[in-house]
């Protein structure tokens, strides 16, 4: 596997770092600060292909694949992991599900609008009680054949974009439960009587990514709205996670890259006893350390795309590169703000926000504890 990045390839992460340097740093606190789910930079970044990476040119996506995917979140999350959450959820769930699973029309339909910026994908999955045991989830869809349609009925919880999403893929029980094949997916747009967006939720990090319920009130979703056939939501869902996995991994990857330079800067600047506190073995050993570990984690998460890339089984090796990500993401956060000592604490430097963000990832789309779960299961199935 030869992991050296193309010609095109580096000039995707020049164009994503030109633009998050020049459109997300200025704002970044301010956004952070206010909750600010700043919509209109979505356009933006449909503009420059981001927000249908993984499209075909065929529905007004850019064609792209995995590799260059992971560079994009990697630069947008190294100055702002709320940014590259967006896009990554946008991208691998909503966006990715209908691609994979929509029939032509429902392709053709939704893809376009979803890959230009102009409509913002959610994807419903999580519920207030049924977060890693989804197969619990409690939304229904029940069958309506005087319409020819199904009727949502439920809420659907800790949702990316759960209120200015204008397309959301959305998983409701359709069979008995604790059925895999009791589950099923609908595409569900933005203003169909009986879905809506609820309670915001006030969090630690990630503040200007907006999460919140999504509610469906009698919401009826008609035949040609079901993705796939009925009761293989489920299914459907685990092989999404398989890529949403690659996309936080790399969203981690970012924020501890963008952590680590901080200190790495910061560390050949401040001078303690007469020299720059990056000759003292002490903060130099932490620089090694968090940049040995950043590199093993980039490592396992290009092996995950090279074999999404080359369509073969990815299941642990995402999860591999989501679990080790994620959890080097928050260890290079936090000695992050310790090279930095008091200013690491402040606001005056990054360092306290790459923190806040990074534990997201440890939790977001399957914890670090379900990550070893399937990586358990699948080795011992080896």
């Amino acid at each position: 596997m030869n992991f050296r990045e193309t010609e095109d390839q580096k000039a995707i992460r020049a164009t994503v770092r030109d633009f998050a340097q020049q459109e997300i740093l200025p704002h970044r606190m301010d956004w952070d600060e206010r909750q600010h789910f700043p919509r209109e930079l979505f356009a933006r970044m449909g503009e420059l292909g981001l927000m249908g990476m993984l499209v075909p040119e065929a529905y007004g996506g850019a064609g792209m694949g995995y590799f260059e995917y992971k560079i994009a979140i990697e630069e947008l999350a190294k100055v702002c992991g709320s940014i590259g959450l967006s896009m990554a959820a946008h991208n691998s769930l909503c966006t990715n599900h209908i691609l994979m699973f929509g029939s032509e029309e429902q392709k053709a339909k939704y893809l376009p609008a979803l890959a230009s910026g102009q409509h913002i994908g959610a994807w419903g999955l999580t519920e207030a009680n049924t977060g890693s045991d989804a197969m619990r989830m409690r939304c229904t869809a029940v069958r309506d054949d005087d319409r020819k349609g199904w009727v949502l009925n439920g809420t659907k919880n800790w949702i990316t974009h759960g209120i200015s999403g204008d397309v959301a893929v959305v998983l409701a029980r359709t069979g008995e439960l604790l059925d895999s094949h009791g589950i099923s997916a609908f595409v569900i747009e933005r203003g169909q009587t009986g879905f809506s967006g609820g309670k915001k939720e006030n969090k630690l990090g990630m503040r200007s990514s907006e999460t919140a319920e999504m509610i469906f009130e009698d919401c009826f979703v008609p035949d040609d709205q079901v993705l796939g056939r009925i009761g293989e939501g489920f299914i459907q869902a685990m092989k999404i996670l398989d890529g949403g996995r690659i996309s936080i991994a790399s969203l981690a990857l970012g924020i501890a890259k963008g952590a680590y330079a901080t200190a790495k800067g910061y560390a050949k600047e401040r001078e303690q006893f007469g020299k720059p506190i990056s000759q003292f073995q002490a903060i130099g050993f932490k620089l090694a350390d968090m940049h040995t570990k950043i590199e093993t984690a980039d490592l396992l998460t290009l092996q995950a795309c090279y074999l999404k890339m080359h369509n073969r089984p990815v299941t642990k090796e995402s999860a591999m590169a989501k679990y080790h990500a994620s959890e080097v993401c928050v260890e290079v956060a936090t000695e992050g703000i310790q090279v930095l000592g008091g200013y690491g604490y402040t606001k005056d430097f990054p360092s306290e926000k790459y923190y806040r963000d990074s534990k997201l990832c440890t939790i977001g789309e399957g914890t670090s504890e379900i990550q070893k779960l399937v990586i358990s299961r699948e080795i011992i199935q080896e």
